[in-house]
């Protein structure tokens, strides 16, 4: 698919961190790693990741804003649009040696995500969307979420907390009412491929909370343009400011939502 102007300096820009990224992987237990809290991680590579893509998308959009996970917030000349980046998403399981981790990169304007990408280095996926276009794995494949109808069929992807955190007594309830109806659920560690996962059809649902906006704001417009639902936990609630979402694909999203809006 033949992009806009500003998806394309997107996607050079996820692609350059990742291939930043990818050479560090190979030699991840040689990594300086400082801690920024209990089992929240920080790399150089991170940093470094994140400086690529700041230093491409400034240079083609000056005016932008940006709010980046390792840096401070910028306030744009042009207030309406502004980058949300994430340079490593699944830091842990980058630090770990696990091969599941991503660059997103999203695009807001007047508050609404526009156009979102997501790459995989390792797998060499890139998942991306432009509002109004559809979405799209590697510019060549259509993404469509699953139209499985059975509950039974379903698999679903979450995050657990770390450390006992706050939302932990909530994500243990939810497993224990979704668990007998599905067909299973996975805990892979990186938000924006769950996100993208649902647009593909490999997902039926995703749901999480506590998730900062550089976590999930690429991987909203790509499941909305993959014909999947997004939608804040609570009613009233913004998912970009409060973190907490549930999407699926509309065949069981209102089943699906429905159980683990429960508690909530």
């Amino acid at each position: 698919m033949q992009g806009s102007a500003n998806l394309n300096v997107m996607i050079k820009a996820a692609r350059k961190a990742g291939r930043s990224l990818v050479k560090d992987f190979g030699e991840v237990e040689n990594l300086q790693v400082s801690a920024k809290g209990p089992g929240d991680f920080v790399s150089r590579a991170d940093r470094r990741a994140e400086e690529i893509i700041r230093e491409d998308l400034t240079e083609a959009r000056p005016n932008y804003g940006w709010l980046g996970e390792e840096s401070e917030p910028v306030e744009g000349k042009d207030p309406t649009r502004r980058w949300i980046v994430d340079p490593l998403d699944g830091t842990t399981n980058f630090l770990h040696g696990m091969p599941h981790w991503a660059v997103s990169i999203a695009l807001e304007h007047k508050g609404e995500i526009v156009i979102g990408v997501i790459y995989d280095p390792v797998k060499d996926e890139l998942f991306y969307a432009e509002k109004g276009n559809g979405a799209w794995l590697d510019g060549r494949t259509r993404l469509r979420v699953s139209g499985r109808t059975s509950m039974i069929e379903t698999v679903y992807a979450t995050g657990l907390p770390f450390a006992g955190g706050k939302y932990l007594p909530a994500a243990l309830q939810d497993l224990a009412r979704i668990l007998p109806v599905c067909a299973g659920v996975r805990r892979w560690g990186a938000a924006s491929l769950d996100l993208a996962y649902v647009a593909a059809g490999r997902y039926d649902g995703y749901w999480e909370r506590g998730l900062k906006p550089w976590d999930i704001a690429a991987g909203i417009v790509i499941v909305r343009e993959a014909g999947g639902l997004v939608e804040p936990l609570r009613e009233g609630q913004t998912m970009l400011e409060d973190g907490h979402l549930v999407c699926g694909s509309g065949a069981i999203f209102d089943r699906f939502a429905a159980i683990i809006r429960e508690r909530d």
